[in-house]
């Protein structure tokens, strides 16, 4: 597991370390895509799916991952069974927000 901030101060716990999406099941869920270096994680990526491992595996900011990586990219997962979109969508702003846009791939 893996906590990660919110700038609300909520703190969300993530299912960590999965180095194949294959792991991750298809259920609703906030994924955030990591860096895995000796000197910690960072973050990459955050964003949300009814059905992640599906939307890691088609990602379109992928190669926006290889050229910010400097280790290894691995996956964490928040799932959310009890959120629609608008609520996983809350989760992924309130953690981008914490990071900075700029900070990320992509953006919203």
């Amino acid at each position: 597991m893996v906590t990660i901030p919110g700038k609300s101060g909520k703190k969300y716990e993530f299912e960590c370390y999965y180095s194949s999406t294959l792991s991750i099941a298809d259920r609703s869920g906030v994924y955030v895509v990591l860096d895995k270096r000796p000197d910690g994680l960072f973050i990459l990526d955050v964003g949300e799916s009814s059905t992640p491992q599906y939307r890691l595996q088609n990602h379109d900011r992928k190669n926006c991952w290889e050229r910010s990586r400097e280790g290894i990219i691995v996956y964490g997962i928040y799932y959310t069974p009890n959120q629609q979109q608008q609520g996983r969508m809350d989760i992924e702003q309130d953690i981008r927000n914490f990071y900075g846009n700029n900070n990320l791939c992509g953006d919203r």
